[in-house]
Formats: structure tokens, sequence, C-alpha cells
């Protein structure tokens, strides 16, 4: 099990559209929900947020101490962002039993040097960067590690089956999925049939092409009618 995690949080009586002043106020709003436990509103700093976030993710245990009455484990999710300031404006935290497992996804890091990169100037792939987990709370990890020594050359490939779960954690993902690979460099030629249009593109670019040309025909024929001068009034309408 990994160090735990704290973070401090206050009951939040402060709700709806007032909250802006809590954000103000160096303030992130949040709720604290679960099976079988009460939904509670909370506020917490946002720099101790921001510093436990940076450490546990949405996958590592918090241990959210409220006010100093109460401590509970919790999961974070992805937070909500401003747009534009890029500050989190909501956390929602689902609150674990120490006594049931649960599901939730453990990032994977990449350590370690490939040959087949740094000697046959291949490029590393890496198709998956998480799995899928299942254990009680007191075992989850922040993360995995996956040693890409193991790729040698640009046959090898590191497949899920191939990580070694510690105690407690069973891997739910399918063990036939690829976390990593290298790829061996392209040739020329390679590259330039890369850089061939395919048939889809040179068909788009010949109707772009008709259109660009109908719409001109129209604009022509628009100003035809617009310079031309007024028919003579026949015989019959003097």
């Amino acid at each position: 099990m990994s160090e735990k995690i704290c973070l401090k949080a206050e009951p939040r009586t402060t709700v709806g559209k007032k909250v802006k002043n809590l954000r103000r106020a160096g303030q992130v709003p949040a709720v604290v929900y679960g099976r079988g436990t009460k939904n509670q509103v909370i506020s917490l700093g946002l720099k101790d947020f921001n510093r436990v976030y940076e450490n546990a993710g949405t996958s590592a245990l918090i241990e959210i101490d409220i006010d100093g009455n109460e401590k509970i484990n919790v999961l974070a999710h992805e937070p909500q962002y401003d747009p534009v300031l890029g500050k989190p404006v909501h956390v929602d935290f689902y609150q674990v039993r120490m006594d049931e497992k649960i599901k939730t996804e453990v990032p994977l890091r990449l350590v370690g040097e490939s040959e087949a990169v740094t000697q046959l100037d291949g490029t590393l792939v890496n198709p998956r960067d998480n799995v899928e987990v299942e254990c009680l709370p007191n075992k989850l990890v922040h993360e995995l590690e996956v040693d890409i020594t193991k790729l040698k050359t640009f046959d090898d490939q590191i497949k899920v089956g191939d990580l070694t779960a510690p105690d407690g954690i069973k891997i739910l993902t399918d063990p036939e999925e690829v976390i990593a690979l290298v790829e061996a460099p392209r040739s020329e030629e390679e590259l330039a049939e890369l850089e061939k249009p395919t048939a889809e593109q040179e068909a788009e670019a010949v109707e772009q092409v008709a259109g660009a040309k109908e719409e001109e025909g129209a604009e022509g024929e628009a100003e035809t009618k617009e310079g031309e001068a007024p028919a003579k009034p026949s015989e019959e309408s003097k």
C-alpha cells in the first residue's frame, strides 16, 4: 500500500450560484457521495487540493479530514475546470468502504530504456496507459510500472498479461491487450507513400473544385442579368 494521502476540508452551507464566492476566496466546492451514505457538501483549499490531486489523481485513496471531526476514505473523480482560468471549479469524491472491493483504473508508467529505440532508431508506441483493477481500498496503488527494457527488437511487445500485480490486486483488463511496442523507422519510399493523397482526399478535392466552379458560374450569370439593358416594350404593350 502506498503512503496515505490526506486532505483537509470544511462543511459547506453555500450552494447554487453563491459558490462563486467560495472560488473567489480560493476554495473549491466539492461533494462526497457513496453507496448507503448521505451526500455531504464540502469545500477544499485550492492549493491543498491541487497538491493532493497531483499525487493521487483518480486512482489513489485519499483520506479527507472534515473539520477535524470526521475522516473518510474517498477516490476523486476528474474535477471540472474553468475553461478560461484552468482552475478546478468542482470535485466529486466517491466514499469507499474499506471492507468492500472496488473496481477502478490505475495508470501505467513506463520506466527504463528500450534498445529498439536507442540503438535501432525505432519509435515507442504506447497504445494503453492504464488498466482496470479490482482490490480492497487499502491495497490500491497510485500507478503500476512497466519496464520497457524488454523491448529489444521490433517484434517484442509488452502486454497486460506480462504485468505483475501487487498482492491483493487483480487486473481485469484483457491480458492480450498491448501496452507498449516499438515500430521500425519508415523508409523513404514509405514516407513518400504516406504523403500521397488517399482516394477519399482526391475525391473531396474534385468535389471542392466542382463546387467552386458552380459558384463562379452562378455569380457570373447573376452579374450578366444585372448588367442587361431593360427590354424594349413590345408593340402590343404600347
